[in-house]
């Protein structure tokens, strides 16, 4: 297979059929729901709040500048898609992290033609809550402390002309991390090891993680990406991560 951020695309769709078929579906409808009702609440709440942002400005400002209404909506736009994908994305992750961790396993059994007996999936997802939780909160951190130089970036002269381009790319990289963590995971990969492999297909990555963030940000259809981008990590990390050699 070609290594090329295209694969990483391909992969993604990969997710997108995986989830639609009827054996995976009932592992779906957690992840699905969570990641709906975040993003439908962050949505509305963020509306309201511009809504009252654009009220109040419009009060204090002459007649001649209402226009300025239709200049604000643009921005609010683009801030509220920035907004949703790293604040109620992260969460959407955090909360539905056991629940993506049992789809993983089980688009891992059918991808390699094993039956898809649901045993105790639920149960198991629950008793394994509060230490995905805290994988959750620890991959959060590591996004956290590698997003600082990269914010710092805005600011240089110079070189902020490229650092929304650079942003994109840091984005992907860690969008790719947190999706493929939940294949590795099942199988007791440690964050290091994971890093490692995923570096190795890095251009995959970048192309999984970038497709990732862009589908975040299209209508509707960000109501399906995280399953979609965990079924998909769970292909590439069968055809292609499994047998790397784990790191030391």
């Amino acid at each position: 297979m070609a290594v090329t951020p295209l694969s990483g695309l391909g992969y993604l769709l990969t997710g997108v059929r995986l989830i639609a078929g009827s054996g995976l579906r009932r592992f779906v409808v957690v992840p699905l729901l969570v990641n709906t009702i975040v993003f439908a609440g962050a949505i509305w709440a963020g509306v309201a709040w511009f809504e009252g942002i654009v009220a109040r400005t419009q009060a204090r400002v002459p007649g001649w500048l209402q226009w300025l209404e239709w200049v604000l909506w643009p921005a609010f736009i683009l801030a509220l898609a920035v907004l949703v994908f790293y604040t109620f994305g992260l969460l959407a992750n955090l909360i539905a992290a056991p629940f993506n961790a049992l789809l993983a396993e089980k688009v891992e059994l059918h991808l390699r033609g094993q039956p898809l007996d649901q045993g105790e999936g639920l149960a198991k997802a629950m008793r394994e809550l509060v230490p995905k939780l805290l994988d959750e909160l620890r991959k959060l951190m590591y996004a956290a402390l590698w997003a600082v130089p990269f914010l710092v970036l805005f600011v240089v002269p110079g070189i902020n002309l490229a650092a929304p381009f650079l942003w994109f790319l840091y984005t992907a990289w860690m969008l790719a991390l947190q999706y493929i963590d939940y294949p590795m995971g099942n199988h007791g990969l440690k964050f290091k090891a994971m890093r490692a492999r995923l570096r190795r297909r890095r251009l995959v990555g970048l192309g999984f993680g970038a497709a990732t963030a862009g589908m975040t940000l299209v209508p509707v259809l960000n109501f399906i990406v995280m399953p979609s981008a965990v079924a998909g990590a769970t292909a590439l990390w069968v055809r292609e991560l499994q047998d790397d050699p784990v790191e030391p």
